[in-house]
């Protein structure tokens, strides 16, 4: 394989599975603008410098190098890298979301189907342990007729100050809407457990904390300079980045099961911050860099907080609350059936998550039993599992668990949204869809 982008998702999550898979896959070939990250992933890969390239265009006019690519650059450098690489012969895996507007994600949809390339999404939850579980039972079902569906996506305060107001997706112009960047999963795992597509749509939302007027007088442009409420603040660059308050106990059991280095943890979100995360590097990158910011003095204008309101096809009701300022991260959830309420949770950091079942009719509280993801694979074991199924698609041993055409559900029902939040709207999904396809022609 060869990889375009040697980034936080790119090197960190997807490549990583050849270090325990080498029997599986091998990266011949990578493609990162940033030379500390390329010489990293080059020594990491065992790759000499006619296999580095600093741009995807010259890594694809080099030829056909490997069998596929993963493409895991930012937002707004997903389309053009991936319809290359399919016009050269690439099957392709592509991080999340596949496109920052809609035009370039239906060009994607439809350059797979045109060139007959194998065109994967990063949907990693449909590769979970917790979310294979979970479809298991809502297929089964001991539900009954499911009626209606809460779905929370549950952004920490610690990972919306990282994600969202310091860091690569804190302004739409410059990445994407946040329904989109963050929800798209949650957007496809609705639909991958339902399977009706959604009738009509309406969304709300808005920016109301991370604001220049929540900061006092007294507060300076970084945490670094003196801040007076510092050390109190949940917020704090130092103590999220610097401490690790946040995740400390987590970083502890790490350190005892994984060798994970305190010093010096390889570990999101550090490696975001600085390639090679020591204590000093750590400190520099926040006097010089976006996340050493106060998030009351950042650019950030994506909302933190959103409620997108489904009606489904046969009349079934979906709420999707997305919002940033959790105690901790993780996705809760709630579908109620005919015959039985199941309750689950799907935690960031630590446990596997639990899913329980209440009959109505006995009143017995059923709890499901999770199998253990893949140790080191994020997202639950997903990041490491849409790599063994990518790979076994490529391999010819079985049919892709998604496709292209169904990502895109997703994505129109994130374009949806922010539409309908924007405009305050109700959308008839229908025509949008009908619409959206007729936007490249």
């Amino acid at each position: 394989m060869v990889l375009i982008g040697a980034g936080q998702r790119g090197a960190h999550a997807y490549a990583r599975y050849a270090f325990q898979h080498p029997d599986e896959v091998r990266f011949v070939a990578v493609a990162e603008p940033d030379p500390i990250r390329r010489e990293m992933f080059a020594q990491e890969h065992d790759l000499d410098d006619s296999q580095c390239f600093e741009t995807w265009e010259d890594l694809i006019a080099a030829g056909k190098l490997g069998r596929a690519a993963i493409i895991a650059t930012q937002d707004q450098m997903h389309v053009e890298p991936a319809v290359a690489a399919m016009e050269a012969g690439y099957d392709v895996l592509l991080e999340k979301p596949m496109a920052h507007t809609l035009e370039g994600a239906v060009k994607l949809v439809q350059t797979a189907e045109r060139t007959g390339r194998v065109l994967e999404i990063c949907h990693v939850l449909r590769y979970s342990p917790f979310w294979v579980t979970l479809h298991q039972v809502i297929e089964s079902g001991k539900l009954g007729e499911i009626i209606t569906v809460e779905h929370r996506e549950n952004v920490s305060y610690w990972h919306m100050s990282h994600s969202f107001v310091r860091g690569n997706w804190r302004n739409k112009e410059e990445s994407s809407p946040m329904i989109l960047a963050k929800c798209c999963h949650d957007l496809d795992i609705l639909y991958w457990n339902l399977g009706v597509k959604t009738a009509k749509l309406s969304s709300f939302g808005s920016l109301i904390h991370y604001r220049s007027e929540n900061a006092g007088p007294d507060i300076p442009l970084r945490c670094t300079d003196g801040c007076p409420i510092e050390p109190e603040c949940p917020f704090s660059a130092i103590g999220i980045y610097l401490e690790g308050r946040p995740f400390r106990r987590w970083m502890e059991q790490a350190s005892e099961t994984r060798g994970l280095d305190p010093e010096r943890p390889m570990m999101w979100p550090f490696t975001v911050i600085t390639p090679d995360p020591t204590l000093e590097n750590r400190r520099k990158a926040l006097e010089t860099g976006p996340y050493g910011r106060c998030v009351y003095h950042s650019d950030n204008d994506v909302v933190d907080n959103q409620v997108v309101a489904m009606e489904l096809e046969d009349g079934r009701t979906v709420t999707l609350i997305m919002h940033g300022h959790s105690h901790e991260e993780g996705r809760t959830m709630r579908y109620d059936g005919s015959r039985a309420t199941l309750r689950a949770k799907f935690p960031i950091l630590g446990s596997e998550g639990e899913i329980t079942i209440h009959h109505h009719n006995s009143g017995e509280v059923e709890r499901v039993p999770i199998p253990r993801g893949q140790p080191g694979a994020g997202h639950g074991g997903g990041d490491f599992g849409i790599m063994a199924d990518f790979l076994a698609v490529l391999r010819g041993e079985k049919e892709p668990l998604t496709t292209a055409r169904e990502s895109l559900e997703s994505h129109l029902l994130a374009f949806a949204a922010e539409e309908a939040r924007l405009n305050h709207t109700v959308i008839d999904m229908a025509e949008f869809r009908a619409n959206a396809e007729k936007l490249t022609g």
